[in-house]
């Protein structure tokens, strides 16, 4: 009796731990943890009791692939049911190519202005884009790995063309949201908040 309260009292922090859910919100091209947006999910989740994590992702002005993915498995660690992401922009690619590595399901993920193409982007941007573009991501693996994908555009966005509404859902099965006039979810273009992207995380996280 004695060695099964012992055991209980032992095991019993490690599995609280491990029951705790975590959000990981990964910035975009050009920004950073500090955006107004990502500040107000982390206040929200966190009053919620969801431990969240907004990390600086390395060089955002110049993104590469492997070094953003690296900076992602650095954070995370151990992912597992548990483990939830936001993604804005850029930020999303990231997630799906970490996505497609990691042997595991999460629990689910919220996009907000996901593209596989862009449009819009001067010479200088297209040559960072083309990697993030032109690099397959295997999508059935990401598929396998995310229990529930939101993906939320905008109709206005001026870098991310309509048509990859239809690209996620047929290809990940995503829930499609489309707002008006959020531009591409910025500061600059007075997107603060974002009360979908909180809402639909609450409910995948159930």
């Amino acid at each position: 009796m004695r060695y099964c309260i012992f055991q209980y009292l032992f095991i019993s922090p490690l599995f609280l731990q491990n029951m705790v859910k975590k959000v990981f919100i990964i910035h975009g091209w050009g920004g950073s943890p500090q955006e107004p947006m990502h500040q107000w999910l982390k206040e929200e989740l966190g009053e919620k009791g969801f431990e969240v994590t907004v990390p600086k992702m390395p060089n955002p002005e110049y993104p590469e692939i492997s070094k953003w993915i690296n900076k992602l498995k650095e954070e995370v660690k151990s992912p597992d049911k548990n483990t939830y992401f936001i993604g804005h922009s850029i930020g999303c690619q990231t997630i799906m190519r970490y996505l497609e590595e990691i042997p595991n399901k999460i629990g689910g993920a919220v996009f907000i202005a996901p593209w596989f193409n862009l449009k819009g982007l001067g010479k200088e941007e297209e040559k960072v884009a083309k990697p993030w573009i032109k690099n397959p991501i295997n999508l059935p693996k990401v598929k396998l790995n995310i229990n529930k994908l939101v993906a939320i555009f905008s109709d206005n966005d001026p870098f991310v063309p309509s048509t990859e509404t239809k690209i996620f859902k047929r290809k990940l099965n995503a829930e499609i949201i489309i707002e008006k006039e959020k531009g591409h979810f910025t500061e600059d273009d007075g997107v603060d908040s974002n009360s979908v992207a909180l809402t639909k995380l609450l409910e995948i996280s159930k």
